[in-house]
Formats: C-alpha cells, sequence, structure tokens
C-alpha cells in the first residue's frame, strides 16, 4: 500500500503520481502544488505527513456574501482592515502553525495571522479593500484548514476571563514577603538601638500591609462563610474566616497596646497558601467548552428562496435566526436542517443519529414532516419552514428544567463535610479551654482563646483537596480525559451505576462490520457491483464499497438511483439491483429474519443472490470495559436504536447487563432521575445531542469524542475516543485520589494538635506560629504531589500491561 505524501492516508481508491510523489486524490495534489509555488515546501519538513485532505467546498460559504452575517464574525472592522478568529480543528502539529502563520505568502493581502495551538484558533488581519472573508475561508479550505463556523458564532461573547484570584493572589504573596522580612528580627529578640528604635514603625508597616490581605484577598472566605452560615451549613470557610478574624484582631491589638509584633506573619502566610490551593485547581481546560448546545451544531445561514418582482425564484443567503414559519429553504447535501420542515421537493436521506441516537439513515418522501438537527445525505432538497430555530423540536430539549441547574450546587465535598464537625470540635476546644484559664488564670484567658483559634485554622486541610485534586486533574489531562472542573473528581469516587449509550459512544463511526449471507456472486457480477456501488452516493453504498475490489473499475452502460431504495445498473447486458429487499424485486413480507438489522440485498438479471449485513463495529475493549466496571458497579446500555443488536451485544457484554433500545431523549433524561431517585450516583457516558438531557441530569456526564474541539454536548468531562478502554482505570483512579485526601487530613490533624499544645497551655509565640503555619500547608503541598504523581505512574503503567 502507498500512502498520500501531503496527508499520510493509504491511497486506496486511486493513485495519483505527481512530482514523482503519490497522492490519495486531487484535493491532495493541489494542495501541495499551491505550497510548492508559492516557496513554503518547507511545511513537510516540519511534520512528515503533516497535511489534511481538503472537502468539497463549492457553495459551501455562500452566506459570506451577507454582509450582516460577516459583520457579526468579525472582531474588528475599520472598512480598510479586518480582524477575524477562527476554529481550526485541524490544527495538529508544527507544520500546521507554520503554514497558518505565513498566510501572508499565499495572499499578499493577509496582514498577519496568529495561531493559539491548545486553543486551535487561528486570528488574522487581513486588508478589506483587497480581500474579501469569503475568499479568504475558501483559501484555508483549500489547503486542508476548514474553518469551523456555527451558529454559536452569530452571538459569540466575549470572553469574560476573572483574574480576581490572580491580583488576590499576587497581594497577598507581596504583603507576606514583606511581613516575613520585618517580623525577621524579633524572632531572635536582639536588644540593638537601631531596631528597638524602628520597632513600632515595622510594626505599624506590618499592620498596614496585612489590610488589603484581610479586606481583599481573604474577602472571599467571609462572604462564603457569612452565605455557609445564612443557609445553616457549616462549610471550610467558617473556621476560616474565624481564623483570620482573630489573627487580624489579636494581631492589632498586639500593636496597639505594644504588647507584641503579632500574628501578621501567620495571616498573611495562611491567605497566600489557600489562594495558592484556589489557583492550583482551577480549570485547567478552559479551550475545550464543556457548555456547548444545539447552536455549535447548526449552521449559521442557510439558502432561502423567495420570488423577485419578476416571479421568479431568486436564492439569498439568510441568517438562520431571520428564518420564520412559511419561508421556503433549500437544503444541500451533507447540510444540517435547522428548523422543523415539511419536505416540497426532492428524495431526503436523513441522518437523525446525533439527535435521536438512530443509526441508520431515514428515507422521507414529499409531504413528510422533518426535524431540525438531521443531516440530509442525497442531494438537493426544497422545504418549508413550520417551525423556526428558536420554536423546533431540538431546541426544546434545552428547555427543560434541568439544564438551568447547577450540579455542583448539590453536591458536598469531603472537605465541607469534615469541616462541620471540625469548627464544632475547635470550638468546643477554645470555649473549654479558655473556661479553665479563667478559672485558674484569667490574664491567660484570653491569649488562650485566640491562641487556640490562630492555630486550629484548617489551613493545611484546606489545602489538601486543591492540591490533590488539582494534580489528579492535570494527570487525567495527559491521558485525554479532560475534565470541567476538579470537584467532578470527587464526585467520580462515589459513583455506583455507568449508563452507556449505544450509538457513537460504544460503537465507533469509523467502520462498520459488513458480512454476506447468500449465494456466492461471480467474478463478473463482483465487478458490476463493485462498479455500481462507486457511482453511489448512498452512505451504506460508500461503506460496501470501501471494502470491495477496487481495480477494473467499469464504466456503466445505465446507472440510475432512487434515493432511500436502490439503485439499478447494467454493464454489458448483465443487470444489478442493489438495496432493499422489496426494491430488488421480492416481497418485503418475507424479510421478517432482517427486520431490524441494517441490510443491503442484491440481485443480478432479476435473481435474488443475497445480502450485506452491516453491523456496528464496536470500539476496542468494550467487553473488558463492562466486565471491569460491573465488578462494583451496575452497567446499562441506552440506545435511540432499534432492537436490531440486541443479539450482537448480548453476546459481547456480560451476561445480565441491561439493555435498553428505542430510547428517545426526554426517554433518557428520565431514565437517569428514576436512577437516582433510588438513591443511586450515575455516570451517564454519551457522545451526541441526543444524550443531552441524560449527560446534564447524571451525577456526572462524559462525552466520548472523536475530536474534542469539535462539537460535544454539555458535560462534566470530554474523554478522546481513543482512550475508551481507560474508563475503569479513571475511576478507580479517582478514588486513589480521595484516599490521599484523606491521608493529608491526618496529617494536617497531627499539625493541630502540635499546635494546640502550644496554645491551650498559653505558650503560643509568635516564632511558634510562623514556624508551624507555612510548615503544615508546605508539608501537605509535598506529601499530596508526590502521592499523585505516585499513583499517576501506577495508572500509566497499568494503561501500558493493557495496551
Amino acid at each position: 500500500m502507498v500512502n498520500c505524501f501531503h496527508c499520510g492516508d493509504t491511497c486506496l481508491d486511486v493513485e495519483i503520481k505527481h512530482d514523482e510523489k503519490s497522492f490519495c486524490c486531487h484535493g491532495c495534489k493541489t494542495v501541495y502544488d499551491i505550497l510548492h509555488d508559492n516557496d513554503l515546501s518547507y511545511y513537510y519538513d516540519l511534520e512528515k505527513n503533516p497535511g489534511i485532505s481538503p472537502k468539497e467546498i463549492a457553495g459551501k460559504y455562500d452566506f459570506l456574501d451577507n454582509e450582516t452575517i460577516v459583520e457579526k464574525l468579525l472582531e474588528f472592522n475599520d472598512g480598510n482592515t479586518q480582524i477575524v478568529s477562527f476554529l481550526i480543528p485541524s490544527i495538529h502539529c508544527s507544520s500546521c502553525i507554520w503554514i497558518l502563520e505565513n498566510l501572508n505568502k499565499l495572499n499578499p493581502s493577509v496582514k498577519s495571522s496568529q495561531v493559539n495551538f491548545p486553543e486551535k484558533t487561528v486570528r488574522i488581519t487581513f486588508s478589506a479593500e483587497e480581500n474579501s472573508l469569503k475568499n479568504l475561508v475558501i483559501l484555508l479550505s483549500r489547503i486542508g484548514y476548514e474553518p469551523y463556523i456555527s451558529l454559536d458564532d452569530s452571538d459569540k461573547k466575549e470572553k469574560n476571563i476573572n483574574r480576581s484570584l490572580i491580583y488576590k493572589l499576587g497581594i497577598a504573596g507581596f504583603a507576606f514577603g514583606n511581613i516575613m522580612f520585618l517580623s525577621f528580627p524579633e524572632y531572635f529578640e536582639h536588644s540593638e538601638f537601631w531596631l528597638d528604635q524602628f520597632k513600632p514603625f515595622f510594626r505599624w508597616l506590618m499592620f498596614a500591609f496585612s489590610l488589603p490581605v484581610v479586606f481583599y484577598s481573604g474577602s472571599g472566605y467571609f462572604v462564603s462563610a457569612y452565605k455557609g452560615l445564612r443557609s445553616k451549613i457549616l462549610n471550610i470557610d467558617v473556621p476560616i474566616a474565624l481564623g483570620i478574624a482573630v489573627l487580624f484582631i489579636r494581631s492589632t491589638i498586639d500593636i496597639v497596646f505594644d504588647l507584641g509584633t503579632g500574628f501578621f506573619d501567620s495571616l498573611s502566610g495562611l491567605v497566600f497558601f489557600l489562594l495558592l490551593g484556589k489557583f492550583f485547581q482551577q480549570k485547567t481546560y478552559s479551550y475545550l467548552s464543556f457548555e456547548r448546545d444545539y447552536k455549535s451544531y447548526f449552521p449559521i445561514a442557510v439558502t432561502r428562496l423567495f420570488k423577485n418582482s419578476e416571479g421568479k425564484t431568486v436564492e439569498e443567503q439568510a441568517e438562520v435566526y431571520t428564518v420564520k414559519k412559511g419561508d421556503r429553504l433549500l437544503i444541500r447535501n451533507n447540510e444540517i436542517i435547522p428548523v422543523d420542515a415539511i419536505l416540497i421537493k426532492g428524495n431526503a436521506l436523513i441522518d437523525y443519529s446525533f439527535v435521536t441516537g438512530e443509526a441508520e439513515p431515514i428515507s422521507k418522501q414529499s409531504g413528510d414532516k422533518l426535524f431540525a438537527g438531521g443531516k440530509q445525505q442525497a442531494g438537493i432538497l426544497e422545504v418549508e419552514v413550520l417551525k423556526p430555530v428558536a420554536q423546533s423540536y431540538l431546541t426544546q430539549l434545552w428547555s427543560n428544567d434541568v439544564f438551568s441547574k447547577d450540579k455542583t450546587g448539590v453536591f458536598e465535598n469531603i472537605t465541607d463535610n469534615i469541616s462541620k464537625r471540625f469548627t464544632v470540635v475547635l470550638l468546643s476546644i477554645a470555649f473549654i479551654s479558655t473556661i479553665f484559664w479563667l478559672m485558674v488564670d484569667p490574664s491567660k484567658a484570653f491569649n488562650v482563646f485566640t491562641s487556640v483559634l490562630i492555630v486550629a485554622c484548617p489551613c493545611a486541610i484546606a489545602l489538601a483537596a486543591p492540591f490533590t485534586l488539582g494534580n489528579v486533574l492535570r494527570i487525567f489531562g495527559r491521558e485525554k480525559l479532560y475534565l470541567k472542573e476538579a470537584s467532578v473528581i470527587e464526585q467520580m469516587a462515589k459513583l455506583d451505576t455507568v449508563v452507556f449509550d449505544k450509538t457513537g459512544t460504544l460503537t465507533t463511526n469509523q467502520k462498520n462490520l459488513i458480512t454476506y449471507e447468500g449465494v456466492a456472486l461471480s467474478a463478473e457480477e463482483k465487478q458490476l457491483l463493485t462498479s455500481t456501488l462507486r457511482a453511489s452516493s448512498h452512505p451504506l453504498s460508500r461503506s460496501l464499497y470501501n471494502i470491495l475490489d477496487k481495480n477494473d473499475i467499469q464504466t456503466l452502460d445505465d446507472f440510475e438511483e432512487e434515493v432511500g431504495k436502490g439503485i439499478t445498473a447494467t454493464f454489458n447486458h448483465n443487470s444489478i439491483k442493489v438495496g432493499s429487499y422489496e426494491f430488488v424485486g421480492f416481497s418485503d413480507e418475507n424479510n421478517s429474519e432482517f427486520k431490524n438489522r441494517t441490510t443491503v440485498h442484491i440481485s443480478a438479471n432479476r435473481v435474488y443472490k443475497g445480502c450485506y449485513i452491516f453491523n456496528s463495529e464496536y470500539r476496542n475493549g468494550v467487553a473488558k470495559i463492562f466486565e471491569q466496571l460491573g465488578t462494583d458497579k451496575e452497567v446499562i446500555v441506552l440506545s435511540g436504536d432499534n432492537e436490531g443488536e440486541r443479539e450482537r451485544l448480548e453476546a459481547l457484554l456480560p451476561k445480565g447487563t441491561k439493555l435498553h433500545f428505542n430510547q428517545k431523549p426526554d426517554d433518557k433524561l428520565n431514565f437517569i432521575k428514576n436512577l437516582q431517585q433510588n438513591g443511586k450516583q450515575v455516570l451517564m457516558i454519551g457522545d451526541g445531542l441526543n444524550d443531552a438531557g441524560a449527560l446534564k441530569q447524571s451525577n456526572v456526564g462524559f462525552v466520548v469524542s472523536e475530536n474534542t474541539n469539535v462539537f460535544s454536548p454539555a458535560c462534566d468531562g470530554i474523554l478522546d475516543a481513543s482512550q475508551f478502554k481507560k474508563i475503569g482505570d479513571y475511576l478507580n483512579f479517582s478514588k486513589k485520589g480521595v484516599q490521599i485526601i484523606k491521608w493529608a487530613f491526618l496529617l494536617s490533624l497531627f499539625y493541630n494538635l502540635v499546635g494546640l499544645s502550644f496554645a491551650v497551655t498559653g505558650h503560643l509565640k509568635p516564632v511558634v506560629a510562623a514556624i508551624l503555619m507555612p510548615l503544615s500547608s508546605i508539608s501537605i503541598v509535598v506529601f499530596t504531589t508526590i502521592a499523585t504523581q505516585y499513583i499517576g505512574k501506577k495508572l500509566r503503567m497499568d494503561i501500558n500491561k493493557q495496551s
């Protein structure tokens, strides 16, 4: 087999020789010529086979002639210079970056172009006088970097990046460093003239540095503690806010009455480490969208038909949001239908797999109703709009209350769970020890009360979860599971039920498993069949064609295709029919054995030969995953598809696996809800819009994606399809992460006990607090980092063994 010089794909159908190189198609050859003619051949030196084969783009971007749509896509436009940013999913290597940042060599109107590789976007500045946005998009498509433009781009909002945590962390760090520097001489109590002379000044300077730490950097803890108490919840921020307040008040009293230097160093260090923990576990994969809906999938514009003043039918490119009931639309091959509509003209073959989960395309005739979200797969359609985008069946999926709920609000994490008991115990120790000293030595009572609240402030406890979960989050990312936020890891550790979608999740969209049943075809019949399938655009025909012999393709004498039914062809007086059982000339009543199965039947010269049966190709390791998960979890399959695959799934999966077919999107959502009402913690794993409600309703929702940068519905995590077989390992790894948090809690408890021994006896000095509090924080960070890296290495080793 010869591989294409440009894209690296195998040259299956044809091998094009050009310039002593092989190409799989004319598109790859054209891109090579474009780069070669513009002295950009260095593209191939950076990476081997870096290119992407360009797709057919004729008429696809006509909507960019509409100035209203163009204006919504542009970031800047002064009439002369325009700036636009595009998502380019095919960016994958250094060659991609190099060629996209050298667009000016392909088109001089481009002034500059800058690639953001993690987000797979390119920002282009170009001259509006020399070029148009449409021509720029066509240029990108011609060289294999087709932009992904969707309805979501029409109402794009500026990203509101909240940098307040960074500012708070910076101020706390600056104050911590300076206060430690100013406090250092007092730890040793040297009696030198200049120290004694300036001691009050240094103390008030430390007070000044502490003000922004308490009232700005630490303000979030007071707000959170207040909200928790108002809701009658003792969260971890209650003892933290109490500790910060006591540290500040006690330290201020110390310097006002010249009792000592106070605990300003411990105060600033406490806030700094706490904010550092928050920063560490912040969302890492902001370049991925975990909140997508139908707008990320729908086209930004559609071809609308109307009659002009002369009575002629004219086409116009209209923004989808402007389409209303009664409008006539033209839907081209491979276009998404963005509205509910009635089919007027054309033969419709609609793929609803992304909306309903049904794998087989559905044939529709004139007068039939078409739903939004389906993709036309056979020629041009003319439809009349029944419901615009906002009222279509698909958008109603997002009207369910589940999409307005925040999952994280109903989940109590392990830190808050422990803090309930911790706060009660802390206050109890503080009051008991104070009462004791009021009876023994009242002069020490206030010192003991404040010391207990200071030294027992749960800084180390509050840091255990953020640093552990932050490390686990990054290890998951390295293994291509991208989580929305670190709190998802704790929820993963509690799961007891796993629900899988079938189509696109358990099955791969890359290929089908095809078997033949019937009378063996002669060599001549095989040759005629291959030639017939080659001329068809039906997806099943293309799949079948790809497995048949590609040699000796014949030029047919006659060819006719009835969309949704089948194909008829003749060559040298031999005829062949390919399609449904009824189409090839036999009664469909005798076809009961193939009911609910995807088949292509064949008759040659009016004699029935047999059929090819299409079975979904399941992902590698599906059976093993179910066995692994089934040891301690209930595993269920929900599918919008029919029961045609039941027998095969029952043979493939462990005995007793629950299978539910013909599940509509609402059925899936309600199924998950019923499980939760029975006390189940549910993980839903899906891939399409039909799973959106179930993904949102579940405790944790994962999307399996072939391309993580294109479309995936709202979810808690995006799993690269190549890592599907690791799901069980990921769930076990999350449990180990939670175990590390618990061990870190025990370590922090040890430090609290040591500190309390100083506090309750009235011997807590600033130098002790300055050593003990940072030491406990740093040791927790070191412990959690080493522990998570160790279990991360074990995860990688276990995965490598399975591979």
